[in-house]
């Protein structure tokens, strides 16, 4: 058996910074420390913060007045800064500057009169925080094509859409053209929205499927972005499973198999990546493991001011 990891592994940018302002937070004014929201959707990470006494809390109300916040990486809505502001609450900052980007767009579309289509999945933390940065009367929300279909835009008016950044390359490039197929004067942003990160592991994938028998995805059930690397690989007609923990695996998915691919999500530490990989060797202690350079080396973003 061979095992072949995909390119880029680990934290991105955006999920790295957010992490460490988090733990710079800790080491600073200690325990408890509040974040609204988990901090980036991976079950390891979230335990292993509680274990330090960091409170996840949803509601700003259940921070003690005066207190101090980190707000998560998928981004919040002006109003949470604004009830930040008026309980008096310390807040740091950890949206990431790419998710930040889709919010400027999203003010820029709104200052024009632009109706403005945002694709993504309802209920997702970050459409909800782009969502308040668009003027309600301009907003429509699609998750489908039948969506798009449903629209009742007026096409006298200018059209723009904005994606969550953790889209499936491919169902996003979908859904833009049944946009523009029913409203063909419809603008996206100066750049695809999708991130690099997202891009990029979409692409590792992709790669794997090309010489593997099946793909295991390491990420958590909540996790966009690792649920739409499991779609690409299943989108080739691979096999591919997801696992939040190493120990989900089920060695009869590797029966027969010759090539184990294995990719993981945004918000996965590389660790989780690494004991999977021993555990599969319980198997075949010879299995070769192979891996490129991530095409990420070296990239990272500012870590907020804490």
């Amino acid at each position: 058996m061979e095992i072949h990891l995909a390119h880029t592994q680990g934290f991105c940018a955006g999920v790295s910074s957010a992490v460490e302002a988090v733990n710079r937070a800790l080491a600073k004014y200690g325990a408890p420390l509040y974040v609204r929201h988990h901090i980036v959707h991976n079950t390891s990470v979230i335990a292993d913060f509680e274990k330090k006494g960091v409170v996840f809390i949803e509601a700003l109300s259940d921070v003690p007045e005066g207190g101090r916040v980190i707000f998560s990486a998928h981004g919040i809505s002006p109003q949470v800064y604004e009830e930040a502001k008026a309980r008096e609450l310390v807040y740091i900052d950890a949206t990431c500057p790419l998710v930040t980007k889709v919010h400027r767009e999203a003010i820029t579309f709104s200052q024009k009169e632009i109706q403005t289509v945002l694709i993504g999945h309802r209920g997702h933390q970050e459409l909800i925080g782009t969502s308040g940065y668009v003027r309600p009367d301009l907003l429509h929300v699609v998750e489908t094509e039948e969506d798009i279909e449903a629209l009742k835009l007026d096409r006298a008016r200018p059209v723009g859409y904005l994606t969550q950044t953790t889209l499936s390359v491919t169902e996003t490039a979908k859904l833009i053209a049944k946009l523009k197929e029913i409203y063909p004067h419809s603008v996206g942003p100066p750049k695809e929205d999708i991130c690099f990160a997202t891009q990029n592991r979409q692409d590792a994938v992709m790669t794997l499927t090309q010489t593997c028998d099946v793909v295991i995805i390491c990420g958590s059930p909540q996790s966009s972005n690792s649920n739409r690397l499991k779609e690409t690989a299943l989108g080739q007609g691979i096999e591919s499973y997801i696992i939040d923990m190493p120990e989900e695996l089920q060695f009869a998915w590797l029966d027969g198999k010759k090539r184990v691919g294995i990719s993981s999500g945004a918000s996965v530490p590389r660790h989780i990546v690494d004991a999977l990989v021993a555990k599969i060797k319980m198997i075949d202690p010879n299995a070769p493991v192979f891996e490129s350079e991530s095409v990420e080396k070296g990239i990272s973003f500012a870590i907020p001011k804490v």
